[in-house]
């Protein structure tokens, strides 16, 4: 296990590219990658590759990474609440387009979730994320793979 951190990811929103990206990123530096859903999921067979299944219903598995995470971990996911919880216990949080939340950045990240969140509750129409692009693809890999090489992930 390379310098003792998990990547985790909120499996049930994840785009398949982006797994698809974690799972080459994983192996690459040999860092064990911790799948988390309300359903079964397709995993390459690989000893680093764990799914954990939750039960159903709102934020479980949210609940469950926000639980287990440790300091210096990643967490994969778009939900902005989990970022929060994840950065308050010390790991850090990146999303499927590449940005990523840390201690700096995440206060930001909450306030304008929370006004949109405001805005759809009073009938205003903001219509949800644009679909996955090539460059969010492209933007997401490397940012897992500044994120692991700041760190030194897989380096002898």
């Amino acid at each position: 296990m390379s310098n003792g951190i998990k990547i985790w990811v909120d499996a049930d929103a994840c785009p398949g590219p982006v797994k698809d990206i974690l799972f080459r990123a994983a192996r690459r530096v040999k860092v064990p990658l911790i799948l988390v859903a309300n359903q079964r999921l397709r995993v390459p067979p690989d000893p680093l590759f764990e799914t954990v299944l939750v039960g159903g219903g709102p934020d479980v598995a949210d609940d469950h990474i926000a639980g287990a995470v440790f300091p210096g971990d990643l967490v994969i996911t778009a939900d902005v609440p989990l970022a929060g919880a994840v950065v308050e216990k010390g790991a850090f949080a990146l999303n499927p387009r590449g940005e990523l939340y840390t201690a700096e950045n995440i206060r930001q990240a909450l306030s304008i979730r929370n006004f949109m969140a405001d805005l759809r509750s009073s009938g205003v129409q903001t219509g949800g994320p644009a679909a996955l692009s090539p460059a969010d693809r492209q933007a997401f890999a490397n940012a897992l793979d500044q994120f692991l090489t700041r760190r030194r992930i897989g380096s002898s």
